[in-house]
């Protein structure tokens, strides 16, 4: 595996042409360091790690790999499924204004819809993602001020992957002069 940008990876994954909903994802904080660790898991598309760290509130810097080619059986039970609380969604920006009107009118219509019949907070963030044309959402396990245990199993399995991210990260941050405050 070698280090790439995340943003390179935030693509690859957003170009997956994978099953938008067929994605899953756990994160939380570094186990040393500054930042955030974050596997993205999709069956056919692949396992994904990422450690990124806020260079300022709007300046997310990372980097990332491709750790494994698909899920497999030893994996599957790492990944949170859907019966989890948390979800998240990638999403790509709309290309021009009349994309922007078109996408607001069908969100328009699915927030028209779930106001007026009964369903689950599970049923609208699907709808929302589709009407957004997300390329990746799904079921997610964060732990904003800790790490949940399946990530430190990833992390353990990706060991050294997980070295090489970390080594890499570290000298990004300190290239960055940041340390532990906002630049």
């Amino acid at each position: 595996m070698r280090a790439r940008d995340r943003q390179d990876i935030v693509e690859e994954v957003v170009e997956s042409n994978a099953d938008p909903a067929g994605w899953r994802a756990i994160a939380g904080d570094r186990r040393d360091g500054l930042g955030e660790d974050l596997f993205l898991g999709h069956p056919d598309a692949g396992v994904f790690q990422l450690k990124t760290y806020a260079r300022t509130p709007f300046d997310v810097q990372g980097v990332g790999g491709e750790v494994a080619r698909r899920i497999d059986d030893d994996l599957d039970p790492l990944f949170p499924d859907e019966d989890d609380g948390g979800r998240f969604g990638v999403q790509s920006a709309p290309e021009d204004e009349d994309a922007e009107t078109e996408v607001a009118e069908e969100l328009e219509a699915v927030i028209e819809t779930h106001a007026d019949a009964p369903t689950t907070g599970d049923a609208l963030f699907a709808d929302v993602m589709e009407a957004l044309d997300a390329p990746a959402f799904g079921p997610m396990e964060y732990e904003f001020d800790d790490r949940p245990d399946e990530l430190d199993d990833l992390s353990d399995v990706f060991e050294a992957a997980d070295e090489l991210l970390s080594t890499e990260l570290d000298d990004l941050i300190e290239a960055d002069g940041v340390g532990r405050g906002f630049h």
